[in-house]
């Protein structure tokens, strides 16, 4: 087995001291600009990852913990990280927000070069994807990571159970009778290991499966996780000369989208088409959306507890939280063909 490399191996390729290194990772001053990114391209060249416990030793605890998104305007992210900071402010711990939106950003967060590195002492990554190599390197180098939406053997995590609520949400519709459901759902525009699309659409065919029902390719659309997104897939499949009676979308804001393309083209919902969203959004009863409901304030807590854990007991295992989710029903859906209910 290959020894890990150091940081004297980082100098001696730059040509550097070994406090030049140091200084030069942790972005600090009095390091050439030149310098700098010689020892950075030997870092990178040797995948050298800083051991953030000897920063503590040298600096001290941060009090700072860092929060990756892979965008800052959705509203999930927004609420998950308002949750996180809450508890974490309690417990006199600030927050430093890293935009992570390209897989290039994502593996450079993972690497120990990133700038939340030495930083921070613990980091929450939500919706990002992280391999079991990239995991098992980072808790030999002493990082503390809680996972939002994904999982991995080495680091504790919160996330729900997305095949059960695809299966919620199309167990509905089949419940109120319907037979051609449409499924908005698809990637967002940014791809860094974001699994909450595959189990949703894998719950959903489950339960089409089970009633008898095949999901052809024409009843499934990309919305990226937009209203936009939402609106343009909706009318897409509304476009088909035989359209679904209902449509599954896998989050409230493509959920949006969806009644309003639909009552573009003359539909009326849920008379002639029945949506559910996922998330129970702010706005979602004013909508009256029916909608696979998670706590997400709740998430961001209970990531922010994992998070506290981690750091006072740094020997204790991971620990795995799915949270759960629960349909709420409202005006948006009704027997095909029925008039909408009240509420």
């Amino acid at each position: 087995m290959a020894r890990p490399v150091t940081i004297e191996d980082v100098a001696a390729a730059a040509g550097v001291s070994v406090a030049t290194v140091s200084r030069a990772l942790r972005d600090m001053p009095n390091v050439a600009d030149s310098t700098r990114r010689r020892v950075r391209e030997a870092a990178e060249q040797l995948d050298y990852v800083v051991d953030p416990r000897a920063s503590r030793l040298a600096v001290g605890r941060t009090a700072t913990i860092a929060i990756a998104v892979p965008v800052l305007d959705a509203w999930y992210s927004a609420k998950v990280v308002a949750g996180i900071e809450t508890l974490a402010n309690e417990a006199g711990f600030d927050v430093s927000l890293y935009v992570v939106p390209t897989d290039e950003h994502r593996r450079r967060f993972l690497s120990g070069r990133g700038a939340w590195w030495g930083r921070c002492d613990a980091a929450v990554m939500i919706d990002i994807g992280m391999t079991d190599g990239e995991a098992d390197r980072l808790l030999h180098a002493g990082a503390r990571i809680v996972t939002v939406g994904t999982t991995t053997p080495c680091f504790s995590s919160v996330r729900i159970d997305d095949m059960n609520v695809g299966r919620l949400a199309v167990e509905h519709l089949l419940e109120l009778g319907h037979r051609d459901i449409g499924v908005i759902g698809g990637y967002p525009h940014f791809d860094v290991g974001f699994k909450a699309p595959t189990g949703r659409r894998a719950g959903a065919v489950a339960a089409l499966t089970e009633a008898g029902i095949d999901l052809p390719p024409s009843r499934i659309r990309s919305g990226g996780f937009m209203l936009q997104g939402g609106r343009e897939a909706v009318i897409e499949m509304l476009a088909d000369p035989e359209p679904p009676t209902a449509v599954f979308c896998m989050s409230d804001e493509m959920a949006f989208g969806a009644i309003d393309g639909a009552r573009q083209l003359g539909w009326s919902c849920p008379e002639q088409l029945s949506v559910v969203g996922v998330d129970d959004h702010d706005v979602a009863e004013a909508f009256g959306l029916t909608t696979v409901r998670q706590r997400v304030d709740e998430i961001g807590a209970k990531a922010a507890r994992l998070v506290m854990l981690a750091l006072s007991e740094p020997d204790a295992g991971p620990a795995h939280e799915i949270l759960d989710t629960a349909l709420i029903v409202r005006r948006s859906t009704a027997l095909p063909g029925a008039p909408a209910p009240a509420g």
